[in-house]
């Protein structure tokens, strides 16, 4: 296992700065997701870990050493990419073996290596098959216990899931963390998946804007987001939004809600007059109770384990509740009813700068 730590990194392309300042610790043996969009620089960030490219400023240290001066194949890291990356001309047993063999290990070291890593990863029954022989999930098998084969104490994962189907996926989403914790290797894994951000990650990193917005547990990010764009990010369906104006009188704080004064906690009774973004998770509207915001139901979708109501309050607020699939009442398009909000699924953000308010 290898602790990994990253300080004021940046990285421009002439004038187009992709990051500036990143900071990331990673202990050893953790597993932390750097999660974000197309174009936020994951894939660069991993290929300045590896070495594959240079940094324009900022450090990278490995075991509190500098790798700067360290080729790639001397840091100690192994890759596995998207795109699997497979050598078509090699069987998946020789894929495996190339880190091995490029590190000048014996053909026993080899053989014992590549059997050692297909069996962790359930492969050995197709060791001697070409890529093109290999199924999707087996080839992500391969590629994966090719970065797995020299035993590295980093682990680089950029998307490895990305180019599989969707039951494979989520078979993985489950696997993954029990068979990357049996390596002992420290993991950045790299996705677009807040489902699978959530299911791997010890902690999630957020990267947007030029830098990292959060980085927390899963928990803290669903629960506690820096800011909008965070929550917005996380969660299907998608968090509920509207802007509106904190009202605080004596003994009571509320916010209007599609013209209807909705109370809120007291502790945000300090921002009365203030402008901000009501937001609430769909599974935190409760429609069972007879006091509440008076909506419509306009629509019914079901979705599996949930389903999904939009809602229409009677001051023109749209938005959804999420009930489990085995809930024992769902309204009828048309019906009538009362919404609250639970506080563990609420949230006010600054209606200007997005940043979460903590009352």
């Amino acid at each position: 296992m290898s602790q990994l730590a990253i300080k004021s990194l940046s990285k421009s392309y002439g004038a187009f700065k992709v990051f500036d300042g990143l900071n990331l610790e990673a202990a050893a043996g953790e597993i932390v997701v750097i999660f974000g969009g197309s174009g936020t620089g994951k894939t660069i960030l991993l290929r300045l870990i590896a070495g594959v490219e240079e940094p324009s400023s900022g450090t990278i240290a490995i075991d509190g050493h500098d790798v700067a001066d360290i080729a790639p194949e001397h840091r100690g890291i192994g890759m596995a990419f998207q795109n699997f990356a497979l050598f078509p001309h090699m069987s998946a047993s020789e894929n495996i073996a190339t880190p091995l063999r490029a590190a000048g290990a014996s053909e026993s070291a080899v053989k014992a290596g590549v059997a050692k890593v297909a069996k962790l990863l359930k492969i050995d029954h197709v060791l001697n098959h070409a890529p093109r022989e290999l199924s999707n999930g087996q080839k992500q098998r391969t590629a994966l216990a090719r970065a797995l084969a020299s035993e590295p104490g980093i682990l680089l994962l950029d998307d490895p899931l990305r180019n599989v189907d969707a039951k494979l996926r989520f078979e993985m989403r489950l696997e993954l963390p029990r068979l990357l914790r049996q390596t002992g290797a420290t993991v950045l894994y790299v996705t677009q998946d807040y489902k699978e951000a959530m299911a791997l990650g010890d902690r999630i990193a957020v990267l947007g804007g030029g830098g990292f917005i959060q980085t927390a547990t899963p928990e803290d990010i669903y629960l506690k987001p820096a800011n909008l764009s965070v929550a917005r990010l996380f969660g299907d369906p998608s968090i509920n939004t509207i802007d509106t104006t904190i009202k605080s009188e004596t003994s009571k704080t509320s916010v209007s809600l599609g013209g209807v004064q909705i109370a809120i906690d007291n502790r945000y009774a300090a921002l009365g007059g203030r402008n901000v973004t009501f937001a609430v998770r769909p599974e935190a509207v409760n429609i069972s109770g007879t006091a509440g915001l008076v909506a419509t139901v306009m629509a019914v979708t079901p979705l599996n384990e949930r389903i999904v109501l939009l809602l229409r309050s009677d001051g023109g607020w749209e938005f959804l509740a999420s009930l489990p699939s085995s809930a024992a009442h769902v309204p009828e398009p048309g019906t009538k009813l009362h919404a609250t909000f639970a506080a563990a699924g609420t949230h006010l953000f600054d209606q200007h700068t997005g940043e979460r308010l903590n009352g």
